[in-house]
């Protein structure tokens, strides 16, 4: 079964740091690509950071680019994602989301669609 779930989410102060958990079910090593995205109150969805899971090249927003790092734990199926230099704009739901290589539209990780998805986590940042 698909499941992805999110952890490590929390409040902390601007110029702080989290890191993010994503735990994936076996059968998302199907995927070709997995990202975070992020929801604000108000606004919409956007994706943040990718990875390939074959060759683990990495694509970033460039809203969060130098400040934050995807990375994946191929021994235990987790996604992380390390955000540091945390800035009261970054607070926002965020998800992590993999790909369906049979459906999705493209295999470049930016412009695919994202399928399987996780329920999210909050991160607050205060000033």
């Amino acid at each position: 079964q698909v499941q992805l779930v999110e952890s490590g989410g929390g409040s902390v102060q601007a110029g702080g740091s989290l890191r993010l958990s994503c735990a994936f079910s076996e059968d998302m090593w199907s995927s070709n690509c997995m990202a975070w995205f992020r929801q604000a109150p108000g606004k919409e969805r956007e994706p943040i950071a990718y990875i390939r899971t074959g060759g683990e090249t990495t694509y970033y927003a460039d809203s969060v680019k130098g400040r934050f790092t995807i990375s994946l734990d191929r021994g235990n199926n987790l996604i992380y994602l390390q955000m540091n230099s945390l800035k009261p704009e970054d607070s926002a739901m965020y998800s992590c989301a993999a790909d369906d290589p049979p459906t999705a539209s493209t295999d470049w990780c930016p412009s695919t669609t994202y399928t399987y998805w996780g329920q999210g986590t909050q991160v607050t940042v205060s000033s």
